[in-house]
């Protein structure tokens, strides 16, 4: 149970970092070697077929949203831990356009991210 509170601790820190556009907090919670799949990567950089790998490629990722996207933001409405990850659904916000769900499940290990994967139509 101490596990998947500090598991829920991550998941709160990344909300915050994400939506404070703090790249180094954000990429502060990932392991060197994280992986992170979601379709919007599948669109926008087809070569990587939805993934990438290391804090490098997560950088690149987040500071090109983070520019193209200025008034992202992101709203927990369902946070769920064990001992090994977490999965967080999310309401995501971008002025002039809808609303969308998300869902994303965070694989954690040693307090740092592991992997994660976003889904959403």
């Amino acid at each position: 149970m101490i596990i998947a509170q500090l598991h829920t601790a991550i998941a709160r820190n990344w909300f915050a970092a994400f939506n404070a556009q703090d790249l180094e907090a954000l990429l502060a919670l990932y392991d060197d070697n994280a992986k992170h799949y979601s379709p919007k990567l599948k669109i926008r950089q087809p070569e990587t077929n939805g993934l990438v790998t290391g804090k490098a490629a997560l950088r690149a990722w987040w500071q090109d949203a983070f520019e193209r996207l200025p008034t992202l933001r992101y709203t927990p409405t369902t946070l769920t831990a064990n001992d090994e990850r977490v999965f967080m659904e999310y309401i995501r916000s971008v002025e002039n356009e809808p609303d969308m769900l998300i869902a994303e499940v965070l694989d954690i290990s040693h307090g740092r991210i592991i992997a994660s994967r976003v889904y959403h139509g």
